[in-house]
């Protein structure tokens, strides 16, 4: 039971990180429709500047949010207006800019992570920061990591109210729904893309000084971010922001903790299955005894073999 705990505590802990980076992978996606395969490159870019500003000017990851997220808006909405804009312009319909999206972000990707590993090379990074241990539940979790959870939940829940509660989050939202639809109501769609695909890489930027918090990480990691925050997209359902962050928590949540108790239903089953084996093969040798009455008499004799 305290495996179990620890092991969900854990889950939890990285779900809430991946539902972050999904909620900004699913909002480039859902309004502006740019698969950008190169999101993880973007959190480990941002992991490396929460790094840097903690190792060299003793900036705390916390307080680096404030430098970090605003930067990671900027530069992914100019990566909108000059890389992207042209794809945006000569597509037909959008199908058409989903494919050219994936190439060219596919493309970019590998320029990112080429950038980084001439930058910080190619080795494990890491930074010690409040990695004081915390009873929860019974168990010592690091105060980092609740933190990083806390951070994530509270601007995940922050970007789901101003999307639903707000005019312009009203706007961004009729984009995701009907492009056309939104233009007859005098939404600027092409305006509204770019901020979505902004704040989804700002998002990325968020989840990668919580995830440098806690985890080490490397200039060639950003593939595995982005293939399950991709996970989580198709499970929260594309554009559902609260569907993310839901099914962030439960796809490293709980089945951590279906993992956990199918490894003791494996181990029981081995140990069932040994004792068997065992059994079996000393009947199959002849290793054995069975005591029987004797002629007429009273006491009992072992025959073996």
């Amino acid at each position: 039971m305290p495996l179990a705990i620890d092991i969900v505590l854990a889950g939890l802990v990285l779900g809430g990180m991946y539902a972050l980076i999904a909620m900004g992978l699913t909002l480039q996606y859902g309004v502006a429709r740019i698969m950008n395969l190169s999101h993880g490159e973007s959190l480990i870019a941002a992991a490396f500047g929460g790094l840097w500003g903690f190792t060299a000017f003793a900036i705390s990851p916390l307080i680096g949010l404030l430098i970090v997220v605003p930067v990671g808006f900027v530069i992914n909405w100019l990566l909108y207006q000059i890389v992207l804009m042209p794809l945006v312009k000569r597509a037909k319909n959008r199908a058409m800019l989903e494919v050219d999206s994936i190439l060219a972000t596919f493309g970019l990707l590998f320029v990112l992570q080429g950038g980084m590993l001439v930058l910080f090379g190619g080795q494990f990074n890491t930074m010690n920061y409040l990695s004081i241990p915390v009873n929860v539940l019974g168990q010592n979790v690091a105060l980092n990591r609740l933190i990083a959870l806390l951070f994530a939940l509270i601007i995940g829940t922050a970007l789901y109210l101003a999307l639903t509660r707000t005019r312009y989050g009203t706007a961004i939202r009729a984009v995701a729904v009907d492009p056309v639809a939104a233009q007859l109501v005098a939404i600027d769609v092409r305006k509204a893309s770019a901020f979505a695909f902004a704040l989804g890489g700002a998002l990325a930027a968020a989840g990668g000084v919580l995830i440098a918090m806690f985890t080490t990480f490397t200039a060639t990691m950003g593939v595995v971010f982005t293939m399950k925050a991709l996970i989580v997209v198709i499970m929260g359902g594309v554009g559902n922001l609260l569907g993310c962050l839901v099914a962030g928590l439960i796809l490293l949540g709980f089945l951590a903790l279906a993992f956990f108790f199918g490894v003791l239903l494996l181990r029981s089953l081995q140990r069932q299955i040994g004792a068997f084996l065992q059994a079996a093969r000393r009947l199959a040798g002849g290793d054995f005894t069975v005591e029987v009455p004797t002629h007429g008499h009273d006491e009992f004799a072992a025959i073996g073999r």
